[in-house]
């Protein structure tokens, strides 16, 4: 990471799961991080509040809808890395405008500001949900894009954008493509944390679709993937997948942490977990040859050792979530 010190990084979304974790990455790395978290009343700015790191770093409050603000937090920067983002696919079957304003408009302010001020790279943030359900695997990033859900409608927006900058007016994009990121600090509408959640409170797990597989890849992984993207020569106009390569169905999975734990997991149906029949993505399994190729990554944390930091994590964190409510 000698690319990165001494750097003027800005990161938007850097109070979320993935963005605090790259966030202490980048000061670990000696880069000069601004950190965009959302303007709110309280003045909080989620988990950097609580980062060994957070005296270490700037925090620039606003809004990734408003191109003022993002311009704004922008100034003086050379590299962007770009998380900001509304990412539950449950909820954006409720309200769709709110990922078009914040993924689409958002991406656009980030992109014109980032091309009318001197920065070197921007480093977008895309996921594996905009493939849709495998066509054929590994999913490489030639793979056709299908939205299955307004969000990955949203996203597919905003990875398009992000191409005709580069082509349109040279602007230094890298799209990165993490798979189902998961790790200490993620939510528990996300599969794993909730799973967790429950195994730690009782036997009894209550999930959607069980069926469906996922390519599970932990989070300082993904995180090591984006520092990468941020400083490899070739990665300029590129797509490049963030995947582990091993796919896992959603009841192995909870069978799996159950192991971990230690006890035996019934695992029940719950229909008000489960997605429009059309919208459930049934596979997803990455092609990761690209990142390796081209950035020299690979995910260094297996899918067991990733689940052992987040059970402990979790345990010592259990005040934090809410356990058997189902968030969208």
């Amino acid at each position: 990471m000698n690319g990165l010190k001494g750097k003027k990084v800005l990161v938007t979304g850097a109070g979320g799961f993935i963005g605090s974790h790259l966030v202490e990455r980048l000061v670990g790395s000696g880069a000069a991080v601004r950190a965009m978290t959302h303007y709110n009343a309280l003045g909080t700015n989620g988990w950097l509040d609580y980062s060994s790191l957070r005296q270490d770093l700037e925090i620039f409050r606003g809004d990734i809808c408003d191109r003022d603000s993002v311009r704004e937090a922008m100034k003086g920067q050379e590299i962007v890395f770009h998380l900001a983002a509304v990412i539950a696919i449950p909820y954006s079957y409720h309200a769709p405008g709110s990922y078009v304003q914040t993924n689409i408009v958002g991406t656009l302010n980030v992109l014109q500001s980032a091309k009318e001020g001197n920065i070197s790279r921007v480093v977008l943030t895309s996921t594996s949900e905009v493939y849709g359900t495998a066509q054929y695997v590994p999913i490489d990033e030639r793979h056709p894009l299908q939205a299955q859900s307004p969000y990955a409608a949203s996203k597919i927006a905003a990875d398009k954008l992000g191409e005709s900058f580069h082509l349109s007016f040279g602007l230094p994009v890298v799209t990165v493509r993490p798979f189902n990121t998961f790790g200490p600090r993620q939510s528990d509408r996300a599969v794993i944390p909730s799973i967790i959640t429950q195994c730690l409170a009782g036997e009894t797990v209550r999930l959607g679709n069980v069926h469906p597989t996922r390519d599970f890849n932990f989070v300082a992984n993904t995180v090591e993937g984006f520092c990468l993207a941020a400083t490899a020569t070739d990665a300029i106009g590129r797509v490049l997948n963030l995947g582990s390569g091993r796919e896992i169905s959603i009841c192995e999975l909870a069978r799996l942490i159950g192991r971990l734990l230690g006890r035996e997991v019934r695992i029940e149906s719950e229909s008000l977990r489960l997605r429009p029949e059309k919208s459930e993505v049934e596979r997803l399994i990455a092609g990761n040859s690209e990142a390796a190729a081209i950035l020299g990554w690979k995910p260094a944390t297996s899918l067991e050792e990733g689940l052992r930091l987040t059970i402990d994590w979790m345990h010592a964190n259990a005040h934090r979530y809410q356990t058997g409510v189902y968030a969208i």
